[in-house]
């Protein structure tokens, strides 16, 4: 399997998910969290409160058409597994999101940003995980 490796793509992403973060704190007082932020939108505490969440999750998806409107092109996604290993994969994550409390985002972006202990513990178990994930699918499996 061949990976591609994408540095100015890559940093530029990172610059745009850091200063999303560095915004959202500094103009609402949330923390970036994907996961927390979709679950909210789902049941807003307020109208105000669903508002910034719909609107950030707008921005979300409208990634990739904004990416068309410059490019002329759709980036290309090469998915080398089944649907169904897609959805079971969704599950597993879903399940590690509600046992951590957050999700890479929420963790790795923010709660790090911030020294938080707990957060520094969920993200070297995301990057541990991930790549035994990835060693054991390779090499053992594979795939």
């Amino acid at each position: 399997m061949e990976t591609t490796f994408t540095p100015v793509a890559s940093l530029g992403g990172g610059v745009l998910i850091g200063l999303s973060a560095v915004m959202l704190m500094l103009l609402r007082g949330r923390i970036m969290g994907a996961t927390g932020i979709l679950a909210g939108a789902l049941r807003p505490a307020s109208r105000y409160d669903w508002t910034w969440r719909a609107l950030l999750l707008a921005g979300m998806l409208a990634g990739p058409w904004i990416f068309f409107a410059f490019t002329g092109g759709l980036p290309t996604i090469d998915v080398p597994i089944s649907t169904t290993m897609m959805i079971i994969g969704g599950f597993i994550v879903g399940i590690g999101v509600t046992l951590g409390s957050g999700c890479t985002s929420g963790h790795g972006v923010c709660g790090m940003a911030r020294l938080s202990p707990r957060s520094f513990v969920a993200t070297a178990t995301f990057m541990l995980t991930t790549g035994l994930t990835v060693y054991v699918v390779r090499h053992f499996l594979g795939a």
